[in-house]
């Protein structure tokens, strides 16, 4: 079963199409989380170390892109219905906490939000649904979205090419190993922000427009 996986596997990261599911995946998970767009940027790279395809500049490229359309994808689902969708979250769940903190790092860190919410479960969504919905400047917005994208691309076709070059002989333990590392950076993040938040507590408000720079 292994081998056959294995053999799936690199027949799949051996043709072209792994380029469009990558830009694809990393542009749907912009305003749809559940999409494992991480996850198939990480395997793409454990393949690129291990088995030599597909080409790990050009999944750095294509998955930077994907990002890059799906944020202003979302942002532009902000400006539109957007205030009216984050204003019926229910309170108390975990996405309601997700767009709360991503008004008040909105607040606190202007378009740098963009960069942190790469790192937190649901965050990237949050963040850009709530600049388009609070009309956050687009010429702002733009620069941000693309620092944001270029460093997630790197950074996750680097984290599956270091498990591919550790497990070279079997990309499928590389594969783990990579998730491994995301998985771990990511829990790190989470608690830093829960130590931050403990140490510094602040009260939950609505971010008026005024607050994030000038209307477009």
């Amino acid at each position: 079963m292994a081998d056959a996986l294995l053999h799936f596997a690199e027949e799949l990261m051996s043709s072209w199409w792994i380029y469009l599911a990558v830009w694809g995946f990393a542009a749907l998970d912009g305003f749809f989380p559940a999409v494992p767009s991480e996850t198939l940027v990480i395997t793409a790279g454990v393949f690129a170390a291990s088995i030599g395809q597909p080409n790990l500049y050009v999944v750095i490229v294509v998955a930077a892109l994907g990002a890059f359309v799906g944020d202003h994808l979302s942002y532009l689902l902000g400006r539109g219905a957007g205030g009216r969708m984050l204003d019926r979250v229910k309170p108390g769940t975990k996405r309601h906490t997700a767009i709360m903190w991503s008004r008040r790092a909105l607040a606190d860190r202007g378009g740098l939000v963009l960069i942190v919410a790469r790192y937190i479960p649901g965050g990237r969504t949050a963040v850009t649904l709530t600049m388009g919905s609070v009309r956050y400047p687009l010429r702002r917005f733009t620069p941000y979205a693309a620092l944001a994208a270029i460093t997630w691309g790197i950074y996750c076709s680097l984290v599956g090419y270091i498990g591919g070059k550790a497990f070279e002989d079997n990309p499928l333990k590389g594969v783990v190993l990579g998730i491994g590392l995301a998985l771990g950076v990511t829990l790190i993040v989470e608690v830093v922000r829960h130590y931050r938040r403990k140490r510094q507590p602040v009260v939950e408000a609505e971010l008026e427009p005024e607050l994030v720079g000038e209307k477009a």
